[in-house]
Parts: structure tokens; sequence; C-alpha cells
């Protein structure tokens, strides 16, 4: 009897506990207010001596964690790494510790009498990480994790810190026209003396246009890949919201064309000069001919990350006379080092620069080394450091930066005083779109009129509407959308004028 009513009390408080944890945490664990907290709770669950009610509550526990992609659970600039299992040794390796599975700081602790094993770390509040779990020396994604970042050698896990935001220009919208992608073209080197494979991205509209800029892009096979660089969607976004002009692209394969398993990017991208003349003298001049191109150096870039940073400086010294646009991502100098005499010793060239680089564990040192050489000579630069590291998720996202900055649309969408056009009033619908806080919808008036913006969800139901309160005076405007209030979803805008009225669809992804 006695028995019976130990078994039952213990039954009543697993239940009470389940109930207990269903209706506080599990709905939704962002109710921890600090790291501290979460840890707390954590431990608290884990120290429960019955197995079966350790373990039942641990699994409600973990699995609204993982619905609600909080494994790795992040708040402010704190992290836990997480893994459930039975194992006998792991950790944790990635951008933050240079792959290194070896180092202390990442082995896993298991967490009380459970199987969670845990690490504790801290990055900036915007940091993008890619990772992987080394389980008994295993090395596999993040089986609670969701969230992945495709890289040269597969797919990795993703860290997203709080105030990250995700680059929606590489979402692809259906609506958005698309421009054109040939097959694999081949071109015989007499430079190189072998084969090499490139392929064409032309803009939509291509064929009635003409004098296109061309950019060039090393480990074309990579960036025109939409899990690694989603360039095509990129061009496609900008170009389709008139943040860049229509550019041709020309993505060079480094890889040998009779053996795709054998790469040459490491010969061909360290200070290769055969390499420059084949691509200045051999691949432009065929791109010129076969393509509306815009034959001159100011119209043309070249595009590279890591050995292809290199790759892309070496451009700017060694063919200036093809290329003034430079686009240099997480360059890895460190290989060549010969690189920065080569620009400290010359003149200035008719150069203008766009260089990037991660700062946890990345080229950061190097970049920064470069960057002070091109301000000392007065290098028109762009430069860009994000709290990542070396991964396509990092330069992917910097894509829209180095296209505007080179080839920029020629109209600006903000209200201009002089030079107003005499064309009728015309929209330029919202960008980014889709978008996760803040979209600008651009419009250019003829005349001053009154202007109402509205917005509906899908439902009709109105969400927000945007007056100035006076009539605005003929001008390029864009009027601001904040969302951050609004669930994820399609909604549509009606923008209301004098005798005229414009419709169109954005998306907002949280």
């Amino acid at each position: 009897m006695r028995k019976l009513l130990l078994f039952s009390f213990v039954l009543l408080l697993f239940v009470n506990s389940m109930q207990a944890l269903n209706a506080d945490e599990t709905k939704n664990c962002l109710q921890f207010g600090t790291f501290s907290a979460f840890k707390t709770k954590l431990d608290s669950l884990t120290q429960i001596e019955n197995q079966v009610i350790r373990d039942s509550i641990i699994n409600v526990f973990w699995n609204t964690l993982k619905i609600n992609h909080q494994i790795p659970f992040v708040l402010g600039d704190s992290v836990a790494f997480l893994y459930k299992g039975s194992c006998e040794n792991i950790s944790w390796a990635g951008d933050f510790n240079g792959w290194n599975p070896a180092i202390n700081s990442y082995k896993g602790i298991k967490v009380g009498l459970s199987n969670i094993w845990k690490v504790e770390a801290s990055f900036p509040v915007d940091a993008r990480l890619d990772y992987k779990i080394v389980v008994n020396g295993n090395w596999i994604l993040d089986p609670a994790n969701s969230y992945i970042q495709w890289s040269g050698f597969g797919p990795n896990s993703e860290l997203r810190m709080p105030e990250w935001k995700y680059p929606i220009e590489t979402i692809r919208d259906p609506e958005v026209i698309r421009g054109s992608f040939s097959n694999n073209k081949i071109i015989y080197s007499t430079n190189l003396s072998y084969t090499v494979f490139y392929r064409v991205y032309t803009p939509a509209g291509y064929n009635s246009q003409s004098n296109l800029p061309v950019i060039y892009v090393t480990d074309g096979h990579e960036y025109a890949d939409d899990r690694l660089g989603s360039m095509l969607i990129v061009l496609d976004n900008l170009i389709y919201n008139q943040m860049i002009s229509p550019v041709i692209a020309v993505f060079v394969d480094p890889r040998n064309t009779a053996n795709s398993s054998q790469n040459r990017r490491e010969s061909e991208y360290s200070i290769n000069e055969k390499f420059a003349d084949f691509v200045a003298d051999e691949l432009v001049v065929k791109i010129d001919t076969d393509y509306k191109t815009a034959q001159t150096p100011d119209k043309r870039a070249i595009l590279g990350t890591s050995l292809g940073g290199i790759n892309s400086a070496y451009f700017g010294i060694q063919r200036s006379d093809k290329f003034h646009l430079i686009s240099i991502n997480s360059p890895a100098f460190k290989y060549r080092p010969q690189i920065y005499s080569m620009y400290q010793d010359s003149a200035k060239l008719p150069l203008r620069i766009f260089m990037s680089t991660g700062v946890i564990h990345d080229t950061e040192t190097s970049a920064r080394q470069m960057k002070q050489i091109f301000e000392s000579k007065g290098y028109p630069l762009k430069y860009l450091e994000v709290n990542e590291g070396h991964s396509w998720g990092n330069w992917r996202a910097l894509l829209d930066e180095a296209l505007i900055y080179f080839f920029p649309f020629e109209t600006n969408v903000r209200k201009t005083e002089n030079s107003i056009p005499t064309q009728s009033s015309f929209f330029l619908g919202n960008y980014p779109n889709p978008f996760n806080s803040v979209t600008n919808i651009n419009f250019f008036l003829s005349i001053p009129q009154n202007v109402k913006l509205e917005i509906f969800n899908i439902l009709g139901k109105k969400v927000s509407s945007i007056s100035p309160g006076e009539k605005l005076t003929s001008g390029y405007y864009s009027f601001e959308v904040n969302a951050t209030e609004w669930v994820s979803g399609v909604y549509f805008y009606r923008m209301l004028l004098e005798g005229e009225n414009f419709f169109g669809k954005m998306v907002f992804v949280r």
C-alpha cells in the first residue's frame, strides 16, 4: 500500500511538473529574462533524480527549444551550444575557433544527470557563424538546429546572433523577372595552355539593352550556386528593384574541364600573370565580341574571395588597362604578402576598390594592412568589416554592397532638388522585397500632389497608413515602412495620388 501511495505521489509530481512546464516555459522559451535564468532552469531539470521523470521533462523542454529555434540557446551576446545524446567526448568547431575541435574552451561538459552536453561562449550580438559538432571524432551537423549555411565542402550548421539581419536580397522573389544564365561555355587559353569553363548571366531585357557593364567572377561555380554565393538571385533582385543598373556577369570556373574534382584556384589565383592575361586578353575579348558590353575598364569589375581576393587585388596592379573596379572579399594576402609592396611601391592607378572582411578568425589583419595602403595612396575605397568568419554566409550577404557601389542605378529614388525629369508620375515599388524589418516604397512625382500610403494584410485588414500631411513637391521620394511588429507574410500596399493610384505586394520575413 505504501509503495502504491509513493508511486501515485511520484506520478502526480510528474504530471504537475509537465503541466507547469508546458504552461510556462515551453510555450515561449523567450520568457527567460537572462542567460543565467536559462542555465538555472537547465541545471534544475537535469538534477532530477528519478530518471523517468527527468528524461520526460527534459524531452519536453528540449523539443520546445528546438521548435523555437533556440538551439543553440542565444540571449544577448551569450550562447549555449547544446547537444543531447550519449557520447564519450564532444566538442564544437567552427568559424569561432578556426575549426579546431581540440581547443579546450569548446569541449562539451555534461550537464547534471542528463545526457545533455553544453559549451558556453560569447559573441557580438550581430554575429553569424558556421559550425559543426564533433561527436566521438565524427563531424556532424547540429541535429537540433535547422539553420544551415552551405560551404564549398558541404553544409554547416549556422549560429545566428539576435541582431544579425538575414540578407533578404538573397531570397528569390517569384515575381522578379529573371535574367538568363547560359550553360557552360568553353574557351581554350593560349596563356594557360588548357581549356576553361565559364557561364554568362545577362539581365532581364537584355535584347533591348546595350553598353552594359561586366563583372568577372572567380570561383564562379560557387558564386552562382544559390546555396553559396546566391549571386544570380542578388543580381535579379537588385536589377528588378532598380538598385543597380543592368549588368552582365561572367562566372569563371577554376575546375579542370576534364575532371571537375581537380580545382586549379590555388595556382590560378595566387598572383598568376598567365591567368591575369588569360582573363584580360582572351576572355574579355571573347565576351566583348559576343555580348553587348561597355568596352571600357571603368565599366569592368573583377570579383573574388579568399585566394580570389588576392587575385582581384593583383588584377588591379597587373591589368588596370582592362579592370578599374576591384572587389575583394576576405583576402588571403598572407599567402602572397608581396601584394602589399606591389601597391605600396606603385603609382596610384585609376581604380575603385571594394574590400570586406570578417573579424572572427577571418582575414581582418591582412585586410586592415591593405586598407591603410589603399588609403595612403588615395584610392576610392569602400571598406566593410562584419562579425563573421571565412564563410559564404559572410560573402553572399555583402554582394549587394559591392554591386551598388560599382553599378548604381542611374535614377536616385530619394528626392532630388535639381534636374527634375519631365515624365509623368511613376512608381518604383519597394526595396528590399522580401524584407525582414524595414523596406522603402519609392516613387516619383511629376507635379506637386497629396500622397497617402495604405498597407493591408492578406485578409484585407489595414495595418498601416502613411500620409505626409502636406502636399509634396515634384521629385523622387522614399517612404520607410517599419514592420518589426508585424507577423511574417504577404502584404499589399496602395499609393493614393490625386487622380492616380498605384498598387504593390511586399513579403515580410521575420
